[in-house]
């Protein structure tokens, strides 16, 4: 199985490759087994970057044999199409367990897992163990199509209720008594409620589909969170929240964005602080540059974040246990949905809190003034 040949460079590294998956040296034939019904591909690739091993699964998803690869150094490989994703991802300076998925061929898409296989604190040889993941990102994509076709069905006739119920409220079909007027305000709440989580599901469905940014051009930031802050206005002033934003006295840098998009995910963090801040409490937004990115924060004294509930705050579908007795509605997308927008525009997006005394979300993105470094496949 293992292909080796008779210098002595290669002896030895095969040794050592054993000593890396059985620190004990235990049996040679039993490792050897299970790399070669191992139902993930499996490549080693020496210290010299040679390819040294790859097991029969490997052979299969390359549609390559190993008497054609065996070892051939990394670029060597590239002659190689099947290869050519897998050579690209190793070709960059590896020091640690990275992973990352590629697509083979455009047919199967692999999660690539490297690991550098250290002895005795030296590097000896790297490990790559790729495991095909087509099926379940096929069974995605089936998914977010059918949320997109239902969500698209159910927005029609939410928002026909939405104005048939507005124009009863605004009076334009005559005067209704006030008890009627109240069940039909409950209505009109609840729907736009649904109209929300359509929107959300929407939202998600054409993240996960890689058609989300649509229109990114130079953009003045600040304007956009001035904007987006007017739509919690009245809230603000109904609770009577302690309210500031402030920004450089120079002003910020336009910065390429998707306005639309960045405005969803400002909406969603400071709907957050506003929902979730009692009456007379502090929400301090504040913008700020240090040149390479801008850095937006939006601080509340609200209820905050538990501490066993941290890693989880920016998943699909997740609230908060204390959320949910303060306000059993709510979708649990709007973190999820803010975090891809950021990390789509190449920025990055973090949070600090404690239970019972506030939250403080930050967000960066880099300021680029040129379209062209935005047309990458990542974005659309």
């Amino acid at each position: 199985m293992f292909w080796k040949n008779k210098e002595k460079e290669n002896k030895d590294f095969y040794e050592e490759f054993l000593e890396c998956l059985n620190q004990e040296n235990g049996d040679k034939n039993r490792i050897t087994a299970v790399i070669t019904y191992f139902a993930d591909g499996i490549l080693v690739f020496d210290r010299n970057g040679r390819l040294y091993l790859i097991n029969p699964r490997a052979e299969k998803i390359f549609g390559v044999g190993k008497e054609k690869v065996l070892g051939k150094k990394l670029f060597e490989l590239n002659v190689f199409e099947s290869f050519a994703p897998l050579v690209s991802f190793l070709s960059g300076d590896i020091k640690e367990v990275a992973k990352k998925e590629i697509k083979i061929m455009g047919r199967n898409i692999l999660e690539t897992s490297i690991v550098p296989m250290i002895t005795k604190g030296e590097k000896v040889g790297t490990l790559v163990v790729l495991h095909d993941i087509t099926r379940e990102r096929l069974v995605d994509m089936m998914k977010s199509e059918f949320v997109t076709v239902a969500a698209h069905q159910l927005r029609t006739p939410t928002s026909a209720i939405k104005w048939s119920l507005k124009m009863l409220l605004d009076g334009d079909l005559g005067e209704m008594p006030e008890v009627q007027r109240q069940v039909i305000e409950k209505t009109y709440n609840t729907n736009e409620k649904i109209i929300h989580l359509i929107n959300d599901l929407l939202n998600v469905a054409r993240l996960e589909e890689g058609k989300f940014l649509s229109q990114i051009i130079l953009s003045d930031i600040e304007e956009t969170i001035q904007s987006t802050i007017e739509i919690f206005s009245e809230e603000i002033r109904k609770k009577k929240i302690k309210f500031e934003f402030s920004r450089p006295a120079g002003g910020l840098p336009r910065i390429m964005i998707d306005v639309d998009k960045i405005k969803i995910a400002l909406e969603n963090l400071i709907d957050n602080a506003v929902r979730y801040t009692k009456p007379g409490g502090k929400i301090n937004i504040s913008a700020e540059t240090d040149g390479k990115e801008i850095t937006i924060q939006i601080q509340d004294t609200g209820v905050g974040i538990p501490e066993n509930e941290k890693e989880k705050i920016f998943t699909k579908f997740f609230r908060g246990e204390n959320i949910m007795k303060m306000e059993t509605e709510g979708t649990g997308l709007g973190l999820f949905i803010a975090k891809n927008i950021v990390e789509l525009h190449g920025g990055r997006i973090w949070f600090d809190s404690k239970e019972g005394e506030g939250t403080v979300f930050s967000f960066a993105l880099p300021i680029k003034e040129e379209f062209a470094e935005y047309l990458s496949g990542r974005f659309y």
